[in-house]
């Protein structure tokens, strides 16, 4: 009987619809696993598909292909260890989340996912069918168990896979970043570990698919919840690791066990990932951004130059006669200490050009909002002409705080094809910046030190389309701002659960109509990397026609 069991776990970042390339990286992971002696090489759920695929996977000729590379791949890593990946598959008109288990070139074992998640970013009921639970396979004479996913967050699937004699549980993972997430992915497989008695591996994808990101983070635990070895978060990673049988069953030799970051650096590291990824898998490599001399495009300025490198990121300043010589400053400073090329491009005359053919239909009207948005848009016309003449992908660079409340100019400064902070409060982004300013990571590809100046990051926040203008002018203080957001968004509170806080009760009433009569807004920006269980997009999702008010 086997007394050793090598598992080689492969935390790889796939790229959703990219079936060759899916396929190529799991018969590489399978090759280093076959190199290390291992029995068994695991990928995560969805890998070969790549995940999360929305509608794309309700297409039948897509489910079809993924079959054709599956049983090509079970074919070519025939000779070797076992390799279990996930992707989808028809089974007699239904559609399943699957975990197959290749052996001797064919598929040897399939998983079915039970329990389809339906809240937040996910919508597996509405695209999978429910598949019945699946007793273990059998590897090198070891059984084992893997529940897929959601189905480890229920005690019923690992438990029928202990009590039909699986020995050790492996289960594959599409777990998207939201933060402190791991803490309750850890307290959810204790629970089964504790149930079970078993071992439990939980491997997690890696990387970025649109708003989400895949944070890794994989782990092994031995019965009674011992932490056996932790992987690293955010980035690929191959490891081996050893089960032992011993009189009362299998256990975990002890590998490395990562240094957890705290979640300013992870929020940090997701928004890079996510920029990072959303580049390379869209086909774009290089970018520019409206340089403010403001901390929110000085923040999404740093983060894509960490992303990308300071070679594929373009600054460009649009002054007008409102832009502060402290903001031209501070933007030229930026640029220059993140080493990227900084453009000057004057609205001045075009804005008149805009007036004078205004003129006859505003004539004997009163200036306001409406000619301090037009500066915003002449910005967003400039920028997305350089844009479509240069290749490079515009970022937009609107906070969380903004987007929420509409405090930005449709087709103005919210034209873009990518937000990085759209899902961080405004006093987030200070925290986010001062930070970055202390720390440097390797997965950094930008300087180290203090990239945006301490003068960004204090002086008051005012969008200057006006003279002497300050964001408190139209907005509350950014820390009271904040927290009724947080409130109403991310914690779905009532005007009175603020108000019981402490918040003025009119001041709640404003913001939360403002939250409501910004959606049309927000359903035609670019999106962000998601950083909250709340994150507009698929997390949050109200009608744009909204006549209800909390009267609380």
């Amino acid at each position: 009987m086997t007394d050793r069991f090598r598992l080689t776990l492969a935390q790889l970042n796939a790229t959703l619809g990219d079936l060759v390339g899916n396929a190529d990286k799991a018969r590489a992971a399978w090759e280093a696993g076959r190199a290390a002696g291992a029995q068994m090489v695991a990928l995560p759920e969805m890998f070969l598909s790549g995940y999360q695929t929305q509608d794309l996977v309700q297409k039948p000729a897509f489910v079809a292909d993924c079959v054709d590379r599956l049983e090509a791949l079970a074919r070519e890593c025939a000779d070797g260890p076992a390799l279990g990946i996930g992707g989808p598959m028809f089974e007699e008109g239904r559609l399943h989340n699957c975990y197959f288990v290749l052996q001797g070139g064919r598929i040897d074992a399939v998983m079915r996912k039970h329990h389809l998640p339906n809240y937040t970013v996910f919508d597996e009921e509405r695209l999978f069918e429910r598949g019945r639970i699946s007793g273990p396979y059998s590897v090198a004479g070891v059984r084992l168990g893997s529940p897929i996913c959601e189905d480890a967050w229920f005690p019923d699937v690992a438990e029928a896979m202990a009590e039909s004699g699986a020995e050790i549980l492996v289960v594959p993972n599409g777990s998207p970043y939201f933060r402190d997430k791991f803490d309750i992915r850890l307290n959810q497989m204790v629970g089964r570990v504790t149930e079970t008695g078993l071992p439990l591996v939980y491997l997690n994808l890696v990387g970025g698919q649109d708003d989400q990101v895949f944070d890794g983070g994989s782990f092994v635990l031995n019965p009674h919840g011992a932490l056996a070895m932790h992987m690293v978060v955010f980035e690929e990673e191959i490891a081996h690791v050893d089960f032992i049988r011993e009189a009362d069953g299998w256990r975990a030799e002890t590998g490395e066990i990562r240094t957890f970051p705290d979640s300013l650096e992870q929020d940090y590291h997701a928004m890079v990932l996510s920029l990072r990824d959303y580049m390379a898998k869209t086909g774009f490599s290089k970018v520019l951004l409206g340089l403010s001399g403001g901390i929110d495009s000085a923040a999404v300025a740093v983060i894509a130059c960490d992303a990308l490198g300071p070679q594929n990121v373009r600054c460009v300043m649009l002054p007008s006669e409102y832009t502060s010589e402290h903001s031209l400053e501070d933007a030229k400073a930026v640029a220059t200490n993140l080493g990227c090329r900084y453009d000057f491009v004057p609205i001045a005359g075009v804005r008149d050009a805009v007036t004078e053919t205004l003129a006859p239909l505003f004539e004997g009207l009163e200036e306001g909002l409406t000619e301090e948005n037009i500066q915003s848009r002449i910005r967003g016309l400039l920028l997305m002409a350089q844009s479509n003449k240069f290749g490079e992908m515009l970022l937009t660079t609107g906070n969380k705080s903004e987007v929420a409340v509409g405090y930005a100019t449709i087709y103005g400064d919210m034209a873009g094809g990518y937000n990085p902070i759209k899902d961080l409060y405004k006093t987030r982004v200070f925290d986010i910046c001062r930070w970055r300013n202390a720390q440097h990571r390797p997965w950094m590809l930008a300087t180290e030190g203090e990239v945006i100046p301490v003068r960004v990051i204090d002086k008051p926040p005012s969008a200057e389309l006006r003279a002497d203008q300050k964001d408190e002018d139209s907005l509350p203080p950014y820390e009271v701002l904040d927290d009724i957001l947080e409130m109403l968004v991310d914690r779905d509170a009532s005007v009175a659960d603020c108000v019981a806080k402490g918040h003025d009760a009119e001041v709640v009433r404003r913001v939360e109509h403002l939250l409501y009569i910004s959606e049309y807004k927000r359903f035609q920006s670019a999106p962000g990397t998601r950083l909250s269980m709340r994150a507009f997009w698929l997390d949050r999702r109200y009608p744009i026609v909204n006549r209800w008010r909390d009267r609380s």
